[in-house]
This record gives C-alpha cells, sequence and structure tokens, in this order.
C-alpha cells in the first residue's frame, strides 16, 4: 500500500510536476519579480490541493448517492395516489361529465331577458344564454341560488343551455 495522499493520482501529480520545471517554484505565470505571494508555487498548490480535495468529495458523495438509490429502490412502478384509470372507467368517467357548468343566473341589462353565464366543460369559454321570460320566472330564487353554488340542474334552463351549447359546438 502506498504512503501517497488519495487525492495524488498520476494525472495530478504529472500537473504539479508540469507546472513546477514551468515555474521553477517561483511565480506560476513565469514572472521574474513577481509581488504577488499567492502567485508563487507553494502558495498556489496548497489552494489547488484544497480544490482538488473538494472535488473528490463531491465525487465520493455522488458515488454514494448513486449507491445507495441502486440498492434501496424497486422496480415497482409509480402510480397515481388515486389509482389509475383503465380504457373502460376512463370512458365511463369523461362520458358522465357535464358539458357545462353553470356560473351565473341573472338578468341581461341591455336586452332585459334572464340570461345564464355557462362555462365550457375542459375549456376556458364562457357562454351567455338567453332564457325564457316565463321558465325563468317560474322558478324560485332559492332554487336558482342552488343551481349556481351546487351546480343543480333545473330542467327548463338546462334544455335552453344545452341546445345552446350544441349550437356553439356545431353539433
Amino acid at each position: 500500500m502506498s504512503n501517497y495522499p488519495k487525492w495524488l493520482t498520476s494525472p495530478r501529480k504529472t500537473a504539479l510536476v508540469a507546472l513546477f520545471n514551468r515555474s521553477r517554484g517561483f511565480c506560476i505565470f513565469g514572472q521574474s519579480q513577481c509581488q504577488y505571494p499567492e502567485h508563487h508555487y507553494i502558495n498556489f498548490i496548497d489552494d489547488l490541493i484544497q480544490d482538488w480535495q473538494a472535488d473528490d468529495r463531491q465525487q465520493r458523495f455522488a458515488e454514494l448517492k448513486a449507491e445507495s438509490k441502486l440498492l434501496h429502490t424497486t422496480s415497482d412502478r409509480y402510480l397515481p395516489i388515486a389509482g389509475q384509470f383503465s380504457g373502460v372507467s376512463k370512458d365511463i368517467f369523461f362520458t358522465t361529465q357535464p358539458c357545462y357548468y353553470l356560473l351565473a343566473l341573472g338578468m341581461n341589462a341591455l336586452t332585459l331577458k334572464p340570461c345564464a353565464k355557462v362555462r365550457l366543460a375542459s375549456s376556458f369559454i364562457v357562454l351567455w344564454v338567453e332564457l325564457d321570460k316565463v321558465a325563468y320566472t317560474s322558478i324560485s330564487k332559492s332554487k336558482k341560488r342552488k343551481a349556481v353554488r351546487y351546480h343543480k340542474r333545473i330542467e327548463d334552463i338546462d334544455k335552453a343551455v344545452n341546445l345552446a351549447v350544441k349550437h356553439f359546438r356545431g353539433e
């Protein structure tokens, strides 16, 4: 077993010898009368050795981390916490989703007719749908609020909105 320090590999040893031969033990940049002590060979190699030791430390840490990851990981597939959709259940889920969401019910300020603000599912598109005045006034205030808050369906409003959404989509 050698008595050399761990940081002293053969390429580093060669680099130190080449640096010494080029500087002759004095200024590493080749100046004859260098005024900077950190440019002298002895002082420069101390910082260089510390850098090499830090590089070796980082290398060992990366190797240990990779080895630990190899030892402790399994080949199990990672699935979402809630589970995974099968092809059939995905189709069933998307067919039961509503094609729109009711955002608001109220009166149109320009035409003074009842209208519904509707957002299309899976998009940011908002439609304003005019409703039948007789059907709108026959619905209680409480049912209108529940329709907006809890996304409860009201038949009269639902028919008009479905018709408008199908027209918008070109169906």
